[in-house]
């Protein structure tokens, strides 16, 4: 049986009802414009280097910076950047985001070094509920990661493995307590960590 172009383009359109509309470079490399230095107790030192990435050095727990910029969405976007572990043994790059009203932070290799999750859904952090999933990540290996906000799921791919796809609309979505909440409406972290952060890009959809 013959399928047609046109019939491709259709299928496809209900398959991926999310059309890209706009993209914003929030982090160039180049300075920290729009971004703060989270003030957690013990942090480490946070500077760039010459090559567009932001170094997130090993400090006594939290690590991070978050956005200062203008009003970022709240649902209905994507967010890509790079991340780079290059000491520790716990979450690198973890990404603090909005959804809806609240914030929520995906953890990337925490844990002891291989956790992926979401905090917090229904109230159960990354490790206890079921966006939690394994990934071994290199030491002073680049990643590709790619997070996906919409109002019925979070999706969360490295290197275009897609690890976390998880059905959120109608439930809990709200932050860990404690120093974390700190990176609110968006920030990266690392946790007894020495990791570096490029290319970062927001993309809003539209339906």
């Amino acid at each position: 049986m013959k399928i047609s172009l046109l019939s491709v383009l259709i299928i496809g359109l209900f398959l991926n009802p999310l059309f890209a509309t706009a993209s914003q470079v929030l982090f160039d490399g180049h300075s920290l414009k729009n971004w703060e230095i989270t003030d957690y107790a013990g942090r480490g030192e946070v500077s760039l280097d010459k090559n567009g990435s932001v170094i997130l050095e090993f400090g006594i727990a939290l690590t991070g910076i978050h956005w200062i910029g203008n009003d970022l969405p709240k649902v209905n976007y994507e967010i890509q950047w790079e991340a780079k572990k290059e000491m520790g043994s716990d979450f690198f790059g973890s990404l603090t985001f909005p959804y809806q009203e609240n914030h929520a932070t995906l953890i990337l290799g925490g844990w002891g070094g291989a956790l992926v999750g979401i905090s917090c859904i229904d109230g159960f952090d990354a490790s206890e509920n079921e966006s939690a999933t394994a990934h071994f990540f290199r030491l002073n290996q680049w990643y590709s990661c790619r997070l996906q906000v919409t109002e019925s799921h979070l999706k969360f791919w490295v290197d275009e493995e897609k690890l976390i796809d998880c059905e959120v609309e109608g439930r809990e979505i709200a932050m860990r307590s404690g120093e974390i909440e700190m990176s609110t409406p968006l920030g990266f972290s690392t946790y007894d960590t020495t990791a570096l952060i490029r290319r970062v890009v927001l993309t809003k959809f539209t339906k």
